[in-house]
């Protein structure tokens, strides 16, 4: 039956997360470090929203854009908290952030076109990149400098086939955040390559260091930038998949329009709830979403300083609630520590080979889990640590 297999989809690996995770699965007493869900349950007064809207019935379609509605408190959120401007009418609400991804690649890739990718990075994006028929281009980022995509990085990587950069901060897998001045840093490299910024943002209000910034609010950077963002995490909404994304006019349409033929629009109930969360954050300051970003920060500073106490050196994450400690010192590469760890204390964690070969000496952890976990994790890792 091989023959009858799209050659993009078979030359894919399996996600390196999963494999972990559906091990831990049917694991007893294991513990995971290995998913990037909030251990958090979405806040009462959203859950309320969903049911009520399910009594009064509104269990129908959408438009495909999203409820007008929402799109408007979308439009209102990111202008209000990111500096970041969109209108509603330049607003699809996708499903997940998931899908916003593969809408804006497959709208903006020619066979043949080369979609930089910094590296470590989310597992999806050169798979995506990979689906939509364009060539992902690993660019390796080193804890040297944070982690970030420094402009002499940058121009070394472009080539005249290369058409996007998507740039991820806060990023998984290593917690690095970009500054609005190292942003605007590699905002005249963009420019003078005529090159189209892919923005997944969906860590935004888990940064630690300040506000965050976001690239599609320098300059005239909102025209040449897709904008993606969405309500999993920051909310603890990962069930009810909805995101949205924002882009220039054409290439807004030819997502709008993949949208359609594929997805037709996010679920009813979802997008009604993702509606609550916004009101009442707008009514309450964001307070609930600034209570998970401190017990995150929190548990963050306790990985921290037991990976570095114990020898593994450990960056200090500034967003998002992952860390990437460097497992070099041990003798083995981020699969074998990752193998081993699993196979006899019950901890799982991913290997930085998911995340591209520039993560291959690293594992990520994640600490959206309760603090009782990460100790007992610890307990084990560090009890690992003096066998190998």
């Amino acid at each position: 039956m091989r023959k009858f297999v799209n050659s993009r989809a078979a030359s894919l690996q399996p996600s390196g997360i999963r494999k972990f995770f559906d091990i831990v699965q049917s694991m007893e007493g294991a513990i995971s470090l290995g998913v990037g869900e909030p251990d958090f349950v979405t806040p009462w007064n959203v859950r309320e929203e969903a049911v009520r809207s399910l009594r009064r019935g509104n269990t129908q379609y959408t438009g495909n854009r999203g409820l007008p509605e929402l799109r408007d408190y979308i439009s209102k959120y990111i202008a209000e908290r990111f500096d970041v401007h969109y209108s509603p009418e330049r607003t699809i609400v996708t499903v997940g952030a998931s899908e916003a991804i593969d809408l804006a690649l497959r709208a903006v890739c020619d066979v043949g076109d080369e979609i930089l990718v910094p590296e470590p990075s989310y597992v999806s994006y050169a798979p995506a990149v990979t689906l939509a028929g364009g060539t992902p281009v690993p660019v390796k980022c080193t804890a040297d400098n944070d982690f970030i995509l420094t402009p002499e990085i940058l121009e070394k990587a472009i080539t005249p086939r290369t058409k996007a950069v998507i740039v991820a901060y806060p990023n998984n897998p290593t917690g690095a955040v970009m500054t609005r001045e190292q942003l605007e840093a590699i905002v005249p490299v963009i420019e003078k390559h005529d090159l189209l910024v892919i923005s997944d943002e969906i860590y935004a209000e888990l940064t630690y260091t300040g506000k965050h910034a976001s690239v599609a609010s320098i300059g005239d950077m909102a025209e040449r930038t897709v904008y993606i963002n969405g309500f999993s995490k920051a909310f603890a909404m990962t069930g009810w998949r909805v995101g949205f994304v924002c882009a220039p006019k054409e290439v807004d349409e030819a997502m709008f329009k993949i949208h359609q033929y594929t997805i037709l629009c996010a679920p009813n109930i979802s997008q009604r709830a993702a509606v609550c969360a916004l009101k009442e954050g707008f009514a309450d300051g964001f307070s609930t979403v600034e209570d998970m970003r401190k017990e995150y920060q929190r548990r963050g500073e306790f990985l921290v300083n037991a990976f570095n106490a114990h020898g593994l050196k450990c960056f200090q994450p500034k967003g998002a609630f992952y860390v990437f400690p460097s497992v070099e010192v041990t003798g083995l590469d981020g699969e074998a520590f990752a193998n081993e760890l699993l196979k006899r204390y019950k901890v799982a964690v991913v290997p930085g080979s998911a995340f591209g070969p520039a993560g291959k000496n690293h594992v990520r952890c994640s600490y959206a889990t309760s603090m009782r976990n990460l100790t007992a994790a610890i307990e084990r890792i560090c009890a690992f640590l003096e066998e190998v």
